[in-house]
């Protein structure tokens, strides 16, 4: 299995109740896709965190395999959702790796 962690800043220029907003949809948005992409196995949004983080989002996903996540990044129901992230974020940083 392979899991896929991703954490977000939003765009400064948001203010507070956008970027309630923007987690809120982003969050709903990719924990539709569980059932939907082949080779998914779970896939969770993390947006409450404790005051010592430094970031705004937490993807937390798990695939199959590395196949299964290649898959996943080229779907389309998934490239709707990214549109969302990529115009809402300013940073992201990604880790992929096998359990």
């Amino acid at each position: 299995m392979v899991k896929h962690i991703i954490i977000w800043d939003l765009k400064d220029e948001l203010n507070d109740s956008e970027k309630a907003d923007k987690k809120i949809e982003i969050k709903q948005g990719l924990e539709s896709l569980k059932g939907k992409i082949e080779g998914l196995i779970d896939i969770k949004v993390n947006i409450d965190f404790l005051e010592s983080s430094n970031g705004d989002m937490m993807l937390d996903s798990t695939f199959v395999d590395e196949n299964a996540l290649k898959g996943y990044q080229v779907n389309p129901e998934h490239l709707k959702v990214a549109k969302i992230v990529r115009e809402s974020t300013c940073s992201r940083k990604c880790v992929d790796f096998e359990i």
